[in-house]
């Protein structure tokens, strides 16, 4: 491969689209993944506007990560095409509003789990061996968020993903893929807001500059 490959899965908006904008106004290749294909097509548009030299380039797929057969395809067609990957990074999450644990909703359980938890082993099965190929890394988020009250599904489902992670991190700290579990800055994302509405948003780090902090990490 002459050029370096990402995967970056959530990559519609906040970290996600920061990372997969700044990676390919960096010379890299990003597969983008994510179900809103508006968030896709602005994060399109927007490397698009900055490129020049040395910027890479976007394949857009609008997939949802918990439909099994087109996490297959879509890993299938990285192998075909480039051969590997060079970097996968796994922003996608679910995560609704402050719920206490005596009133969590059933549906949005079943919902984040597939989401948050079940994807993730997944992908984790699909892309491993892309990472190997590629010499590769995977960066997971962590979020102190999930283990606060209230945080109901998402502090559980988060949890869980997490754990998975670093189990993955310690099994494979020989041998390889390199895994990392990072925890970003507090940042003022969709996913942030939904839990702290009426924050003073102004002292919250700007998710392009957290990108590119996590991006030196690699």
């Amino acid at each position: 491969m002459t050029q370096n490959i990402a995967l970056v899965t959530g990559a519609s908006r906040g970290l996600g689209a920061a990372i997969a904008e700044q990676l390919a106004r960096s010379g890299w290749h990003v597969v983008a993944v994510a179900r809103t294909v508006g968030g896709l097509e602005d994060l399109d548009d927007r490397v698009k506007k900055a490129a020049g030299t040395g910027t890479g380039g976007l394949t857009l797929a609008p997939m949802d990560i918990t439909d099994d057969d087109a996490m297959r395809h879509l890993c299938r067609s990285i192998h075909d095409r480039w051969g590997g990957l060079q970097f996968w990074a796994h922003t996608a999450i679910r995560a609704e509003s402050l719920t206490p644990a005596a009133s969590v909703d059933m549906k949005d359980l079943d919902k984040s789990v597939a989401v948050n938890l079940r994807a993730t082993a997944f992908l984790i099965t699909m892309v491993e061996p892309l990472l190997r190929a590629g010499n590769g890394t995977a960066m997971f988020f962590d979020d102190p968020v999930a283990a606060k009250k209230f945080a109901g599904t998402y502090g559980a489902t988060k949890a869980g993903q997490m754990a998975l992670a670093r189990n993955w991190q310690a099994e494979t700290r020989r041998i390889g893929p390199r895994v990392l579990v990072e925890t970003p800055q507090p940042m003022p994302t969709a996913v942030r807001a939904r839990f702290f509405p009426s924050e003073d948003r102004s002292p919250l780090t700007d998710t392009r500059d957290e990108a590119a902090r996590l991006i030196g990490l690699i």
